[in-house]
């Protein structure tokens, strides 16, 4: 199979990417499992954004404090600039937000967060944004999504990524890691060969094919599946932190892992049901076995969870508690809508009654490392969202940041694999909240979909090439 670029990963960072390339570019994108098995759609509390110019210092800083002062200053830059472009374009491509009456965008605050700068739609912000993307994607003649397909290996020839190998994969296989899903050795069956066994049966993957392409974005999202107790779906397993080591690719902070105050504690087997941290931004508390408050629940997420362990060891507990008796009881029916069902289902109302947490796996900080346009150290291939480590998080990362920095970074792989130059930032504060989208000059397939005239873009030039570098059929 050739392309000009391929995309693995179908969450919102391999999405934007998608959207963002030339129209005229032949895209593949790769999705491990189904096309709703990624993490995107499991973010809750909302988007970050920067409201207006003022308040790029405090929001820079609340970054850079909840990071450990260990993040690459010009990637927060970067992200903080460009927000206000990502969420317009969010909103030109039919994403719904919540609103004010006068119809502005409505924000909330989660911990460590100075202010209010959250755009949210209820509790689903991730599968209201990531399901609009999906929907527009595959309006797109020049894109082609295989799901249930699997990268395990990287084509590389002469230090150059020339594409990815993958196989397709049953649901069962799906969770599996590429060293699990590779073949035994180098005379594996081939296609159609009865030693090959059923793919159907869930014990050995399909045979393996190759795609060629001028491009490969790396978009598989965090390392949540390898771990007992996580809030990400199994599928995540670092395929691409895998592969990054294999070729000598230098990765970053791999041991910077965000483990989330509050997940829901249950006894039932599977992913941990995420509480959103907007919930203490709304004024929730955290209760110890007594019924009393032990911490200042709007610190950034390593200090909650440190005191909810330090708590349940002195407790003597597997949880603590969450108590949302301080916030308004219209804010919980229409903002946790979600939240308050799913603990509904454990047989407990949020309106009446504390719920259990616990703290679990979360977000994977490190990654990949990638430099401003993400791209990697391997000519041609680049990294995006959590799988990718452009330094914006440091050590910990501020709430609500995930999603915006996905978008970010995906949006500047694309322009750099169209154009090989790097996208220029807005000014802060640019361009207004007005829901409109701005075209960067390459013709990209949001320019047609928004219908955007060219012209508004603040660094349009004649249409570059497809992609840069060749596929294999050309």
């Amino acid at each position: 199979m050739d392309c000009d670029v391929v995309i693995v990963g179908c969450g919102v960072a391999g999405l934007y990417a998608a959207l963002n390339l030339p129209a005229t570019s032949r895209v593949v994108m790769l999705s491990k499992g189904e096309l709703d098995e990624c993490d995107s759609m499991l973010a809750q509390g909302g988007i970050c954004v920067l409201p207006e110019g003022d308040d790029y210092d405090s929001f820079f800083e609340d970054t850079m404090r909840a990071g450990h002062f260990e993040n690459r200053r010009e990637s927060v830059d970067i992200m903080i600039r460009s927000s206000r472009s990502v969420i317009n374009d969010l909103v030109a491509l039919g994403v719904e937000f919540n609103r004010e009456a006068d119809g502005s965008l409505a924000f909330t605050r989660e911990g460590a967060h100075a202010r209010p700068r959250i755009a949210f739609y209820r509790d689903v912000t991730g599968k209201a944004i990531t399901s609009k993307l999906l929907e527009r994607v595959q309006q797109l003649p020049n894109v082609e999504i295989l799901d249930h397909t699997a990268m395990i290996d990287l084509l590389v020839e002469e230090g150059e990524c020339r594409g990815v190998v993958a196989c397709p994969v049953t649901e069962e296989q799906s969770v599996q890691t590429i060293d699990e899903l590779m073949p035994e050795d180098a005379t594996a069956p081939a296609a159609g060969d009865p030693a090959a066994g059923d793919p159907a049966a869930g014990t050995r993957p399909a045979p393996a094919f190759e795609i060629h392409a001028g491009a490969t974005l790396l978009a598989t999202g965090g390392i949540g599946g390898v771990y007992q107790h996580s809030t990400n779906f199994p599928q995540l397993t670092g395929d691409a932190v895998y592969l990054a080591t294999k070729y000598g690719l230098e990765t970053e902070h791999l041991d910077y892992v965000q483990i989330h105050p509050t997940g829901l504690y249950s006894q039932r087997p599977g992913r941990t049901f995420l509480i959103s941290e907007s919930c203490r931004g709304e004024g929730a508390v955290l209760l110890n076995q007594a019924g009393e408050r032990f911490v200042d629940e709007l610190q950034p997420r390593d200090v909650v969870a440190a005191a909810i362990r330090e708590q349940m060891r002195a407790d003597g507990s597997e949880h603590e508690w969450l108590s949302f008796a301080p916030v308004d009881p219209a804010v919980v029916r229409e903002h946790f809508v979600n939240i308050r069902q799913r603990c509904l289902e454990e047989g407990r109302d949020i309106l009446d009654e504390s719920i259990p947490v616990v703290p679990t796996q979360h977000y994977f900080m490190g990654g990949v490392r990638v430099d401003r346009d993400s791209a990697t150290a391997m000519p041609h291939l680049y990294a995006a969202g959590e799988t990718s480590c452009n330094g914006v998080h440091g050590r910990n990362r501020l709430a609500s940041n995930s999603l915006l920095e996905a978008l970010v970074f995906a949006r500047r792989a694309a322009y750099n694999i169209a154009t090989g130059r790097s996208l220029e930032v807005e000014a802060a504060g640019e361009p207004a909240l007005d829901g409109a989208h701005r075209a960067t000059g390459i013709d990209a397939s949001i320019d047609r979909l928004c219908a955007a005239p060219a012209s508004s873009a603040p660094n349009a030039s004649d249409p570059a090439s497809p992609v840069r570098g060749e596929s294999s059929s050309k």
